[in-house]
């Protein structure tokens, strides 16, 4: 088992062997810190949006449009960066609510 916030490379080949692209995505931005926790949502910063995920759930088109509902372990890759940073704990921290954020972005 790896220690708190390693993301070693038996932590990425099990991620990205069982998810694929999605799985290196997640992997991408956890190593970059773009898991945001905030007082109401945790947020995964892309390259073009943020997205929201609450209760393993996702706002973004993938999530909507491309995966089968009924397949629990199908899932986009901010959910699965939200995995992985928690299971990691490499989530950034943030005393704030999102929605005042938001309103600056």
């Amino acid at each position: 088992m790896s220690a708190a916030g390693e993301l070693t490379p038996a932590v990425v080949e099990a991620v990205v062997s069982t998810h694929g692209a999605r799985g290196r995505r997640a992997i991408e931005a956890v190593s970059e810190e773009r898991v945001k926790q905030y007082r109401d949502f945790t947020v995964v910063v892309g390259h073009r949006a943020e997205h929201v995920v609450e209760d393993g759930g996702c706002d973004c088109e993938d999530a909507a449009y491309n995966l089968d509902p009924s397949d629990p372990d199908e899932r986009c890759w901010h959910a699965l960066a939200v995995d992985v940073a928690e299971a990691l704990d490499r989530v950034d921290h943030h005393d704030m609510w999102y929605s005042e954020v938001h309103e600056f972005l």
